[in-house]
């Protein structure tokens, strides 16, 4: 990613407003800078010589107080911006990650990125970028140039050695940040595997646990760990070198300024005021340039976190569909099959079934046949590779392929209990009846039947208990009756339901079975995903899903492609 780089400007209008308010900021510090060097040298010089006194340089140093707290209130507005700015831009690149991962689909991305810790962990990385690192790079290009012009009208020669020896440091910035970059990578695919596997693990405890199986991941998690502390300090080093050879470069710059300008004014080849002006700004054009190299280190896992979000921005969607979505009767698959990412599978391998109003068909198989991905199918958020999705209207008349419909009219005609719900915070009733929170006879029933009303009794304060982030305060069962309970109450004709009774006891596992029996009474079309014996007892039609080596392709010739 370049250092300023123009699609930030596109997908964040946050940034622009930034950068062209920080401009105008190092515009006036560069003006502001100028202007204390040559109040300084003014006041001092005539002082030195023995010229001038305390009354005559009074108002200079007046002034010069006066430019000092110019440039501090400067800073300090600049330090605000920059931290507004980086909250505004990542909170946006947040969401359009977020909408563009959704639009794509569960498979729709052509790199393999990890979008949670893309947009928490990694994008979080973007602060020191906008809070250090931008400001000192528009710096540069304002007030280094400045600078030089302003040492260059006091002194031709020291200028001509500031401007040969400035070019030197963005060199060895660029070498350097090569490098760090390379290990700010590393650095930030090590994260998402390792944040990729401790959710798996947490999302597999249970299951882990009652296998006795719960401390075997440990050694796993405990390597990715030591890689991701590994590629940190490898990053750190580069950056602490890197810093010192700044320095030592900008240094030896001033340095040759300073004995220059020391060798001609003590032979007269230079007045005072003028040597004092030209020894305090030649630090000043090095300035930005050296910080610039020094905070590259702390930007450059934001860096590259913003490339894997504009990877993820600029993949086209895919065609949509446009045609709203008739009433539904029947959902049919015919013949489908879908390429498993990575492998030479097809799964599931030409799957066909028709999931009929008040009939309940459940899916299984072996693991990795496709069951998943079928109802993904059903849900429209995939596309078969080979076959076709159809949705006969309810209302008669030739059916419609899935594919060429409005997702959003589709969407509103579903309902989908995935194996753990996700509730968002509120109360129990906003989980249940929506953002209204209305509570009426129809909910108390619902609740009843799938053993909701059982879980309130034992909750403090029934209905209006609060809920957090994804449901916590309640158990995984708890939040599995919510989620049934609310699909009841869903008027959706179709009803896709993945492992309803997993992890949960004999009891609740009727539960369960009771609420798919009243959806199936209700005339819904339910297809659930069933491993369970009683579940598969209880489906009206029960298909295998399975999956199949890809044919290779066939060319034109008929050879094998």
């Amino acid at each position: 990613m370049k250092p300023l780089d123009p699609r930030l400007l596109r997908h964040a209008r946050a940034a622009r407003r930034y950068i062209a308010l920080t401009t105008v900021l190092g515009l006036a510090s560069a003006g502001l800078v100028v202007a204390q060097a040559i109040l300084v040298a003014g006041a001092v010089a005539p002082v030195v010589d023995g010229d001038a006194g305390w009354a005559e340089v009074a108002p200079l140093v007046g002034w010069f107080a006066v430019v000092a707290l110019a440039r501090v209130l400067v800073t300090v507005v600049q330090e605000s911006l920059a931290h507004r700015a980086a909250a505004d831009v990542v909170a946006e690149l947040r969401g359009s990650v977020l909408a563009r991962a959704v639009a794509l689909g569960p498979r729709g991305l052509r790199e393999p990125t990890d979008v949670v810790m893309l947009v928490t962990r990694g994008l979080d990385d973007l602060e020191p970028y906008f809070v250090r690192y931008l400001p000192q790079l528009l710096l540069a290009a304002t007030l280094t140039p400045a600078t030089l012009v302003v040492v260059a009208g006091l002194d031709l020669g020291s200028a001509a050695i500031v401007a040969g020896t400035i070019p030197l440091i963005p060199v060895f910035m660029w070498l350097i940040g090569v490098l760090t970059q390379r290990f700010a990578a590393d650095r930030l695919v090590a994260m998402q595997r390792l944040g990729a596997q401790l959710l798996d693990l947490l999302a597999g405890l249970s299951t882990l646990k009652a296998l006795g199986r719960e401390r075997g991941p440990g050694t796993r998690v405990r390597a990715l760990g030591e890689a991701y502390t590994r590629t940190t300090m490898s990053t750190l080093k580069v950056a602490f070198l890197s810093g010192a050879v700044l320095e030592l470069l900008a240094s030896i710059a001033v340095a040759l300024v300073a004995v220059t300008v020391g060798m001609r004014l003590v032979y007269g080849g230079l007045d005072l005021t003028t040597a004092l002006a030209v020894l305090m700004l030649a630090p000043e054009a090095y300035r930005p340039i050296r910080e610039v190299g020094t905070q590259f280190h702390a930007s450059a896992d934001g860096l590259a976190a913003a490339e894997q979000a504009f990877t993820v921005l600029e993949q086209p969607l895919p065609p949509a569909g446009t045609d709203p979505a008739p009433t539904v009767g029947a959902l049919v698959l015919d013949g489908v099959g879908v390429l498993a990412p990575g492998r030479d599978v097809v799964a599931p391998a030409g799957l066909s079934v028709r999931v009929a109003p008040g009939r309940v068909t459940a899916l299984v198989g072996p693991s990795g046949g496709g069951k998943t991905t079928t109802a993904m199918l059903a849900l429209g958020l995939l596309r078969p590779d080979t076959g076709r999705v159809l949705v006969e209207p309810a209302t008669g008349g030739a059916p419609v392929d899935l594919a060429g419909l409005d997702p959003a009219s589709w969407h509103a005609q579903v309902t989908w209990v995935p194996q753990r719900p996700v509730l968002v915070p509120g109360t129990v009733a906003d989980a249940v009846v929506g953002e209204s929170g209305e509570v009426d006879g129809r909910a108390e029933a619902a609740a009843r039947a799938s053993g909701l009303d059982e879980v309130l009794a034992s909750l403090p304060q029934g209905w209006d208990t609060p809920l957090g982030q994804g449901g916590s305060g309640l158990s995984l069962g708890q939040r599995q009756r919510v989620a049934l309970t609310r699909a009841l109450l869903d008027p959706a004709a179709l009803v896709v339901l993945d492992e309803p009774s997993a992890h949960l006891d004999a009891a609740s596992e009727q539960r369960v079975l009771d609420v798919v029996s009243a959806l199936r009474d209700q005339g819904r079309a339910v297809l659930v995903i069933a491993h369970r014996p009683m579940l598969v007892a209880l489906a009206d039609d029960v298909v295998e899903v399975l999956s199949s080596a890809r044919e290779p392709a066939v060319a034109a010739g008929g050879g094998a492609a």
